[in-house]
């Protein structure tokens, strides 16, 4: 089974930027819907961006407009560019995956998850 490793993870100060990186060797990465979740000490999991083979994204309601999800093809590799962080944003980032096109934040509908990293922040 493919691995999808997440970087970038780190602690910051509030209103700090951070680039959050998945990458993959899954050789049909560009087939795959993929997307950022997060989960914090005692929460659930929630959707923070999730992005479709054709480029539509979408982003949870507190995300906005301060985070982009991308994607490169050519790398393998999916970023979550987060600004203006909060100490709210403190929480255990996953990347994940599914071998579908259209973007969902629902978590059950991915297959593929990578192994997380934290970003903590500070105020």
């Amino acid at each position: 089974q493919e691995q999808w490793v997440e970087s970038g993870g780190e602690s910051v100060q509030g209103g700090e930027s951070l680039k959050l990186s998945c990458a993959t060797s899954e050789s049909t990465f560009r087939q795959f819907c993929v997307a950022w979740f997060r989960q914090a000490p005692g929460q659930e999991r929630e959707g923070v961006a999730s992005i479709g083979t054709d480029g539509d994204t979408r982003y949870g309601d507190f995300v906005k407009g301060r985070f982009t999800i991308s994607q490169d093809n050519v790398k393998n590799t999916m970023y979550l560019q987060m600004n203006d962080l909060k100490p709210e944003d403190t929480a255990m980032y996953y990347c994940a995956a599914r071998a579908d096109p259209f973007w969902s934040l629902r978590d059950i509908l991915y297959k593929y998850w990578g192994q997380g990293t934290q970003v903590t922040v500070s105020s």
